[in-house]
């Protein structure tokens, strides 16, 4: 009976999280993480001792700790008038498809992908807007490339954060095993990015329909460039992640010299909630051993040594991705690693795999959603369109990405 429980709520759960809304109980994301985690107590499934201890505080922590510092980032300007600097910068709008292929890669990998989506999404919208620009090559092009630069290091992606916590990873070591496929990949989808859609792309800029929102003053943005800048070279030097980030954040809050609510009221806080529910609910549904008597079953299909077995693992573990999206993945197949051997090549595959499946489809990364819902008064982004450029370049980054896994490890 415990099992069964367990798998229900497991289900019920990843039907309010995987579809965003249900016709019947319409609640989202967070309050459906929030639902089984409070069945798996309330069942007893687990304890509340338990269900506790399940909550990594670590990735909790080091997920508030991006958020803060991307939102001092954008109150600054600094998003902003990164934006206009590529304008002017990126003369045709080929060069800027480009641009915008390669650099929220590079901001990913050090801030976390979701906020630097939350915060550049709007603006490229409303900039394709007055430049009479198509939407969808340049919204593409900033999810895509996120999530794949955001592979690249321990802060880039929640599910990386988790990787960081579970496998003891130092940033420098991660950086080494994964960060070379990431630069690939990002080379990768822009050849793709261009490939597709530079035929589209006018041979120059329109005149803009509108003025352009006044970008904030280089002094005001400087600081907090600055803070980031250190935090990269703290991490760089090996001082603890969380240690690091939260240290960043207080030095921008002295800075500042006034309470911080309007700052902390840009962190997404439900993406708190969500991840802290659903560490209980896969705890819930690994306390069942099934997913270890599944893991047990494939052991011999998946290995870390020949071509044929890094194919089936990156298969199963992208499939798995986009069916219980990817931190559960991680979560999951996380404990069970060790018995593959090689832990390090395994963490390191299982971070860039599940990070890159993320691209598949629209729904298969909370970045693309925000992408989404950010640009949805000038454009709206859809499955489709998303979909037929995204299992593409997730299927060449994979293949190109995955070797440079397996070499670097």
């Amino acid at each position: 009976m415990h099992d069964a429980i367990a798998v229900a709520v497991f289900v019920v759960s990843y039907a309010l999280i995987a579809t965003r809304r249900l016709s019947l109980l319409p609640i989202g994301r967070p309050a459906g993480a929030l639902l089984g985690a409070v069945a798996m107590v309330l069942l007893g499934v687990l304890s509340p001792a338990d269900a506790l201890a399940a909550i990594d505080g670590a990735t909790i922590v080091l997920l508030f700790g991006m958020m803060a510092l991307a939102a001092y980032l954008e109150r600054s300007g600094a998003f902003a008038r990164l934006t206009a600097l590529a304008t002017r910068a990126l003369g045709t709008p080929r060069a800027l498809l480009l641009g915008v292929a390669i650099a929220p890669g590079v901001l990913s990998a050090f801030l976390l992908n979701d906020a630097v989506c939350l915060f550049l999404a709007a603006p490229l919208a409303e900039l394709c807007t007055r430049r009479s620009l198509p939407h969808g090559p340049y919204l593409i092009a900033l999810a895509t490339s996120a999530n794949i630069g955001s592979a690249a290091t321990l802060i880039g992606n929640p599910q990386n954060m988790i990787v960081g916590s579970l496998s003891g990873y130092g940033f420098v070591a991660f950086l080494a095993a994964v960060g070379p496929a990431a630069v690939v990949g990002l080379a990768v989808n822009a050849g793709l990015l261009f490939w597709y859609y530079a035929r589209r792309l006018p041979d120059a800029h329109a005149p803009d329909r509108a003025p352009a929102p006044e970008a904030a003053p280089a002094r005001v943005a400087r600081l907090p460039l600055v803070v980031t800048v250190a935090l990269v070279v703290a991490l760089l030097a090996g001082v603890h992640l969380g240690l690091a980030v939260l240290t960043a954040v207080m030095v921008l809050v002295l800075a500042d010299r006034r309470e911080p609510t309007e700052t902390f009221a840009r962190v997404d806080w439900p993406l708190l909630v969500f991840f802290a529910c659903l560490f209980v609910v896969v705890r819930g549904l690994d306390s069942t051993g099934l997913v270890a008597a599944a893991f047990a079953a494939l052991e011999g299909q998946l290995s870390l040594d020949t071509a044929p077995g890094l194919a089936e693992l990156s298969a199963f573990l992208a499939i798995g991705s986009n069916v219980v999206s990817n931190v559960p993945m991680v979560l999951l197949v996380g404990p069970h690693l060790a018995a593959l051997g090689q832990p390090e090549r395994a963490w390191a595959l299982v971070a860039f795999v599940t990070t890159v499946a993320g691209n598949l489809t629209l729904i298969g990364s909370v970045a693309n959603l925000i992408v989404a819902e950010r640009a949805h008064p000038h454009h709206d982004l859809g499955f489709l369109e998303y979909l037929r450029f995204g299992a593409l370049s997730t299927l060449l980054v994979l293949c190109a990405g995955v070797p440079v896994v397996y070499l670097a490890t």
